[in-house]
């Protein structure tokens, strides 16, 4: 029973760890409890999409790299499944549409994603 104990509490050390190298939370966005609550939630939910982003893919990802290019390719809109399985090939349509260079014809299939940068409306 001790030994299960330790384990659960290792699970959760591993948790924390994981959490302060891939959303670092060095300063707190509100003052209040309940902004200082929302902020480790909304922490704890992206974790959450993450690991099951993660466990749904065929290439085998690190958490952290997962999370890095996730974080580079946000303000794009892409098919996360598609980048993330194979992203050698829709990494060079990102770095072509976001250069204004014509793709080379190679790279592109009737498969391939289509890439715009999001923008923000008035």
């Amino acid at each position: 029973e001790i030994i299960a104990i330790y384990r659960q509490r290792w699970e959760i050390e591993l948790l924390f760890k994981q959490m302060k190298q891939n959303f670092p939370l060095k300063y707190f966005y509100g003052e209040s409890a309940n902004a200082i609550k929302i902020q480790i939630w909304i922490t704890l939910i992206a974790n959450l999409l993450l690991m099951v982003m993660q466990k749904g893919l065929k290439r085998q990802w690190s958490f952290s790299g997962l999370a890095t290019m996730v974080r580079i390719t946000l303000m794009y809109y892409v098919d996360f499944n598609s980048l993330f399985n194979n992203p050698e090939k829709e990494w060079e349509i990102i770095l072509s549409e976001a250069s204004g260079a014509p793709p080379e014809p190679s790279l592109f299939d009737e498969g391939a994603c289509k890439i715009k940068k999001k923008t923000r409306t008035p």
